[in-house]
């Protein structure tokens, strides 16, 4: 029974999972924590990653490193990093991005050239920042990698060409995803000069050897795209992962470019597409709403399921921190609808449904561009057990919802991939995924619209007041 090991480095920490090849049956598993914050130490999940595979590791025949997309590795000509590695959810490079597509030609121009319209998260808009403040810090950048690329590169021991894949190489903002090729013109117009990056990997290539073990080492991808191998999706499934950020995902076999910027034309691992449509804020909408109460998720899921649909009135847009879909980097968070009658399950309700609201019109905008209805969607994420969660998500979605079985689904995508490799097989090996399909109920189209409402106001987010 061969054995491979997929690896998830989040934002939020390190897991590893060792898999059965043959079946997919995770055997065993590991995580670590990482730093926090936005910009972060790339060594510091050499760290996190040699903790949780050490006792694993060996007993692989093959790896793949699954990474959060965007992340900005930059690496002096000795392989050293040159500052912190800024991440997906540092938005500082909001103004960048704008420049960036002006540059391109405006928002049609660049979805058609890279398949997406640059926003903060992406690595290109982080190079720009980076050009303009930390002048000293882009004259040293001798080579530019993603978190994957990162850690795929050390399990080699560095002996090998970094590598990265045309997946996780599609939410840069320097590579076509029509024509699978790096852009070299957009990185040098973004960092004001050239710089190595790595080899786009084939899905299916192995890629290098683990230092001294000969394990084969598979090209990993982004997090989102191993979630997508891992979950098994299919055509018109809807992966919906609730954790960090919110993430709306459908695997198409065309390229898609969408010039309103709603969604991101990323390619998959596995050889065609991967739309996506972001939120930075998902998870911590519901710690918000739990500190604010003084109770846990458990908690606040039962408040929320004592108020009614809508919470009396009380509606909340959750942009807490700024947000990506929408684009709207400067955003705040805004409650609607308070009265002297709000009750503490009322808010909790507000929190849950924010939530659910805004990952719908993640969904709905990834329907309209994509030209397709979903056909199921696939619920993954620390917060899809959420009991409010779980009760509310059908009559939000309208579609029907299915809750796959609790599994590292990036780290469990890494593995497959993994276990690709090591097959030699023309596709990824069919590992079963066991769901729950969620009871529906009435649909709540009264309060999508009041929500789209409060959404669709224009606002100046920086005096903050409502214009007609």
């Amino acid at each position: 029974m061969p054995l491979v090991l997929g690896i998830d480095s989040s934002t939020q920490s390190t897991k590893a999972v060792l898999v059965d090849a043959d079946d997919g049956t995770v055997v065993d598993q590991r995580t670590a924590p990482h730093p926090p914050g936005t910009a972060v130490d790339p060594r510091a999940w050499i760290g996190a990653l040699e903790e949780t595979t050490g006792p694993l590791l060996p007993r692989a025949s093959a790896v793949a490193v699954g990474g959060q997309q965007h992340g900005a590795v930059m690496l002096d000509r000795d392989g050293e990093p040159v500052r912190d590695a800024l991440l997906w959810n540092d938005l500082r490079s909001a103004a960048a991005a704008e420049a960036l597509v002006a540059e391109l030609g405006g928002p049609e121009a660049c979805a058609e050239l890279t398949g997406s319209v640059l926003i903060a998260s992406y690595t290109a808009t982080k190079l720009r920042w980076v050009r303009d403040h930390e002048s000293d810090a882009a004259e040293r950048i001798h080579r530019v990698l993603l978190p994957h690329d990162y850690l795929t590169w050390h399990l080699g021991g560095r002996a090998q060409e970094p590598t990265t894949d045309r997946g996780d190489a599609s939410g840069t903002g320097y590579f076509s995803t029509r024509e699978d090729a790096w852009l070299p013109d957009v990185l040098e117009r973004a960092l004001g000069r050239s710089a190595e990056l790595p080899r786009v990997a084939a899905p299916d290539e192995a890629v290098g050897r683990v230092a001294g073990d000969g394990i084969v080492i598979a090209p990993g991808t982004g997090d989102n795209m191993a979630a997508a191998l891992g979950l098994g999706l299919d055509e018109g499934d809807v992966a919906v992962s609730i954790g960090t950020s919110g993430v709306a995902s459908m695997v198409t076999s065309d390229a898609i470019a969408d010039a309103s910027g709603a969604i991101s034309g990323f390619a998959d691992a596995s050889g065609r597409f991967l739309p996506l449509a972001c939120t930075i804020n998902a998870a911590r909408i519901l710690d918000l709403g739990g500190r604010l109460l003084g109770v846990d998720h458990d908690g606040l899921a039962a408040l929320a399921l004592e108020s009614e649909p809508g919470a009396h009135g009380l509606t909340l847009l959750p942009y807490l921190d700024g947000e990506r879909t929408p684009s709207r980097p400067d955003a705040t968070g805004t409650l609607h609808g308070l009265t002297t009658a709000t009750s503490r399950a009322d808010l909790a309700r507000a929190h849950v449904e924010g939530l659910l609201f805004s990952l719908a019109d993640a969904v709905d905008a990834l329907a309209e561009v994509s030209g397709r209805a979903p056909r199921r969607l696939l619920v993954i994420g620390g917060a899809a057990r959420n009991p409010a969660v779980l009760a509310l998500a059908p009559l939000v979605f309208g579609a029907p919802v299915t809750l796959p079985e609790p599994s590292e689904y990036v780290a469990l995508g890494a593995a497959r991939q993994a276990a690709w490799v090591l097959s030699g097989g023309a596709e990824p090996p069919d590992w079963p995924v066991s769901t729950i399909d969620l009871p529906s109920g009435e649909t709540l189209p009264d309060l999508r619209g009041e929500y789209a409402a409060l959404r669709d106001r224009t606002i100046d987010w920086t005096t903050r007041e409502a214009t007609p």
